[in-house]
């Protein structure tokens, strides 16, 4: 099994795949070439089969790591007894994205470069890549300028400078480095069939390095122009959410990881590398937070073409592979003994044939919210997004599974109810745009209704709060969001009385919140959610209690690893991230409840004025 804690990773993207680089130096996932493909290493999995790529000090070192400033680009700096030596790692970018499009055309390359700058430090390298989750161990020979390891559809390529070892499917090296001196290494994708014919160069590498920095901070140059309290850790998480955006198609996954356990040695182990509306959604409104909403239009064209069929039936997919795929269907990978012994891993999401009345809402709002880079709707768009508005006033009475995709039997969520609620609300003021204004009267009927009904069964005199579903006392984290979305007042009393219970009896030790306590048909119970604190923090911003909401984002914040990432949740005993890694929603969680801080600082409401504007 693998026991490393998931914080000891960072994520290298080029906004195609993902891999997450340990403290030690070794790469221990990563999936080409694309962000749901089979691994091609997944030591992260499985400590035997799973596959990694090591690049270390052959003794003990310190280890420190940072992000090259405005980049996902990964320095790890190891000092030893005898020397220094600085390990920089990236996904490459395309050449052409040097000021351009970010990620679109990347060559699918894994670029090291190990540069001494301190004394001597002896380096070991180990090359044991694993095709197809484990499955397929490789044949590697030597070729000009290093190896090619291939097996079942894939080939690797690993050019380098260092002198090679091979040992059936492993590679090893061990090479010394004197102050000034450097080793580069490049691994390359290709097919079985076509694999990368060229070795890559010492000089290449540092140049295609300087380029996906030079790419990256373009970006961040371009979009990135939020200045209130904490800019950096708003800045950083606007780049990881950038990072977990599929350029090609504009599709953005949930997270770069399968598996990673809601509760350790337990089975809530999801595969996230897959396109939620909700999720890209609200990814798409923190960045419009993180002023960075560009994206917005690839994603609404990229979901028009995966959702096409919402228009010869009533229900919205609610997620979609990243290429616009339907069929997800779940598969448990028993090969592998999983992160801490955490069984089964899944590869695959079996959610995606639910029914989650709430993605019309949250899409009609990010468009909403990004109506201003979505001006020139064309007659399709317009179609599909009165369709959804259409069907959230068909569809809001019926049960569901909700947003947190409960696997038993459905309910009638209350926050299903508020998101069809703020479907028709968006799309009121939208009908304009989608001309569509001879729906208003009808969907402000619906809209009301909608309201009085969370009003009368939404409130629960016994819990003293809202409540997770209709006719019951259970409490839920979501149910922060009710003046978030504006549907009452931030000061509204029974806002309050929410925001009160969910902090007294909805928390752990660390003073984070749980989604929800109730049962919900999987043994173990799951850790703390960082999105639903960050959504605590946001509540208490837009009510006045600025003080309180500081306290709860900077209790957050306080669990980012040391290159400011967040995972999923974090376990209630040990205080450990757990869950994949990293967590779109905790990033946005934290981007959003940023913004409402600043604005209550200035004395405003979070509204619709985007930093910079």
């Amino acid at each position: 099994m693998s026991d490393r804690p998931i914080a000891d990773h960072a994520l290298l993207s080029d906004c195609q795949s993902a891999a997450l680089v340990d403290r030690d130096g070794s790469v221990e996932w990563l999936c080409f070439p694309r962000f749901d493909s089979p691994s091609v290493f997944a030591r992260l999995l499985d400590d035997g089969d799973g596959g990694h790529f090591s690049v270390r000090p052959t003794g003990d070192a310190e280890v420190t790591r940072r992000y090259i400033d405005g980049s996902l680009v990964l320095v790890t700096t190891f000092e030893t007894s005898d020397g220094v030596v600085e390990l920089t790692d990236a996904l490459a970018m395309a050449e052409s994205v040097r000021g351009h499009d970010l990620g679109d055309g990347s060559p699918h390359v894994l670029l090291r470069r190990a540069v001494c700058t301190e004394g001597q430090v002896d380096l070991a390298v180990s090359f044991a890549p694993r095709y197809e989750y484990g499955l397929t161990t490789p044949l590697v020979r030597e070729v000009d300028g290093g190896v090619i390891a291939r097996g079942g559809p894939v080939a690797l390529r690993l050019s380098t400078d260092v002198p090679l070892v091979v040992e059936g499917p492993v590679v090893h090296a061990t090479v010394s480095l004197s102050a000034g001196e450097s080793v580069s290494f490049a691994v390359s994708y290709g097919s079985s069939w076509q694999p990368s014919s060229e070795p890559w160069s010492p000089e290449q590498v540092a140049d295609r390095l300087d380029d996906t920095v030079a790419a990256w901070r373009s970006w961040k140059e371009q979009h990135q122009r939020y200045e209130g309290p904490y800019a950096d850790l708003v800045d950083h998480s606007g780049r990881v959410l950038q990072g977990l955006t599929f350029q090609p198609t504009g599709a953005i996954v949930a997270a770069a990881t399968t598996s990673l356990p809601e509760v350790v040695g337990g089975e809530r182990n999801w595969d996230y590398r897959y396109a939620w509306v909700r999720d890209a959604s609200f990814t798409l409104d923190a960045l419009w937070v993180a002023a960075c909403p560009d994206e917005s239009r690839a994603f609404l064209d990229y979901l028009t073409t995966a959702a096409s069929s919402v228009y010869r039936r009533r229900e919205l997919q609610i997620m979609f592979g990243v290429g616009g795929e339907r069929d997800l269907s779940e598969r448990e990978l028993n090969h592998l003994s999983g992160w801490r012994d955490s069984r089964p891993v899944r590869v695959g999401n079996g959610a995606w044939q639910q029914e989650q009345l709430d993605v019309y809402g949250e899409l009609l709002a990010a468009v909403h919210r990004l109506r201003d880079q979505l001006s020139d709707l064309d007659d399709q768009e317009q179609r599909f997004l009165v369709t959804l508005a259409d069907t959230a006033a068909e569809v809001w009475t019926e049960t569901d599974h909700g947003i947190w995709e409960i696997r038993g039997e459905p309910h009638h969520y209350l926050y299903s109810k508020l998101m069809c609620w703020v479907a028709l609300d968006r799309a009121i003021d939208l009908a304009g745009a989608l001309d569509a204004s001879d729906r208003i009267e009808a969907w402000k009927r619906t809209r009301d209704e909608v309201r009085q009904a969370i009003l009368d069964r939404g409130w629960s005199d016994e819990a003293g709060a809202f409540t997770q579903a209709f006719g019951t006392t259970d409490l839920d984290a979501s149910n922060l969001v009710i003046s978030i979305v504006g549907f009452l007042p931030a000061d509204d009393e029974r806002v309050l009385a929410t925001i009160d219970a969910t902090a007294e009896r909805l928390t752990d030790e660390h003073g984070l919140v749980y989604r929800y306590r109730a049962h919900d048909g999987l043994a173990g119970e799951e850790g703390s959610f960082l999105l639903c604190t960050f959504w605590l923090a946001e509540a208490y911003a837009r009510s006045g209690q600025t003080e309180r909401a500081r306290e709860v984002f900077e209790r957050a914040v306080g669990f980012v690893n040391d290159v400011g990432l967040l995972s999923e949740e974090v376990a209630p005993e040990s205080g450990e991230l757990i869950g994949n890694f990293p967590q779109a929603f905790s990033h946005i969680g934290l981007i959003n409840a940023a913004w409402a801080i600043a604005q209550a600082q200035q004395g405003t409401a979070a509204g619709d004025d985007r930093p910079g504007d």
